[in-house]
């Protein structure tokens, strides 16, 4: 492999970077996309998993909910381009007590962004709910689920029409700026270009080694539960749910029966809690799940969701690389001059926005700024550390 020049180098390409390849190739510049494991998508890093939950009531900040918006777009836009489906509208069901923090939250981000939520009254879908005096349950129809294998694929796919080189198997050992550029050397070749974009997920402490603040790595278990009435719970009869617990933190949160004949993954019903588990280091995570967690997260989840007691068909673990505040990074890096931009610290919500998030890295790249409202989610906010 020789070396080369291009206008942008964007380093890993799992959920960002494949979005910020494809921008910037729609737009014609010159792309290196550069990945260390052998194929992408893969079941590494954080995107792996089949489901990811999509909604616009979000409760971590009002402030992100413009940025869905637009996010929203951009799955319809690749969808369009494409004509395959990522986006599932199946709906999702928020269960809990009322003064709990998350459905406040959901509430007061549906009332300033009329954003529809409709109490549930249907019997038989809460009866799939363990009946918690007080609960309540209400369903944001607009939400539902993305499939991110398949989105990284058709984004690389997309990206690779439009003339991005796209490499697998290429690990970065170093990068450094060299006058107004930068330098890239990698376990196959050295590579130069105007910008350096880094979405390296759980390896981001490896490569931006100048972040002010700290990332925190941990280590997350996903199950898969067998179900004896399929079609009762497959995304036409079933939503996605999130449950708020005053006795557990974070939530439990779950997907209907997907049909594996258009994704991959197990055919059962996903769940898993939304909660920093156990630090671990990206390439030393422990992938063997022993069957003592297995069964302390199927009997915690069936305090709350019945289908948690089938039959285990599968359980795998993911990575969050989780920020102080739980709030992506999405900025320049101090110190480069406007050359190196970075995405990270995704703290286990953040793909739903790969649309805009891609959009965003093209604009700071290329423009040194972005007309989208993203300023929240700069390093600005960590004054005292930067």
């Amino acid at each position: 492999m020789t070396s080369g020049s291009f206008d942008v180098i964007v380093a890993g390409l799992g959920s960002m970077g494949s979005a910020a390849c494809y921008e910037l190739s729609k737009q014609g510049y010159r792309v290196l996309g550069l990945e260390q494991q052998s194929h992408t998508p893969h079941e590494l890093g954080a995107h792996g998993g089949q489901s990811r939950i999509i909604r616009k009531a979000y409760f971590e900040d009002p402030d992100y909910i413009p940025l869905l918006e637009k996010s929203y777009e951009g799955w319809y836009q690749l969808e369009a381009a494409t004509r395959k489906q990522v986006y599932h509208p199946c709906g999702l069901l928020y269960y809990g007590l009322p003064a709990h923090p998350i459905m406040q939250g959901v509430k007061q981000a549906a009332r300033d962004f009329n954003i529809p939520l409709e109490p549930v009254s249907d019997k038989q879908l809460l009866s799939s709910f363990v009946e918690r005096e007080g609960y309540e349950a209400f369903v944001e129809h607009d939400a539902g689920f993305l499939l991110p294998e398949k989105a990284i694929r058709l984004l690389l796919e997309e990206a690779g029409k439009k003339g991005a080189a796209l490499h697998t198997g290429e690990k970065i050992i170093s990068w450094t700026k060299q006058g107004e550029g930068i330098e890239v050397i990698t376990t196959k070749a050295t590579y130069h270009s105007k910008r350096l974009i880094i979405t390296a997920g759980p390896w981001a402490n490896e490569l931006i080694r100048t972040l002010p603040i700290p990332l925190t790595v941990t280590r997350q278990i996903i199950l898969w539960v067998e179900t004896d009435q399929f079609k009762n719970y497959s995304p036409s009869h079933f939503p996605c749910w999130l449950i708020a617990s005053e006795e557990t933190k974070g939530a439990w949160y779950g997907f209907p029966a997907l049909d594996t004949t258009e994704c991959s993954g197990p055919r059962g019903l996903k769940l898993a809690l939304h909660y920093p588990d156990s630090p671990a280091h990206p390439d030393e995570v422990n992938r063997n799940i022993t069957s003592d967690e297995i069964e302390s997260v199927k009997r915690a989840a069936m305090a709350f969701f019945k289908p948690a007691g089938n039959k285990l068909i599968a359980a795998k673990t993911c990575m969050y690389t989780n920020t102080p505040d739980e709030h992506f990074i999405v900025d320049h890096l101090p110190g480069y001059d406007g050359a190196v931009t970075i995405a990270c610290g995704f703290s286990g919500h953040g793909f739903k926005f790969v649309p805009v998030i891609g959009r965003i890295l093209a604009d700071l790249a290329i423009n040194g700024k972005t007309d989208l409202p993203a300023g929240f989610l700069g390093l600005q906010r960590f004054s005292n550390a930067v």
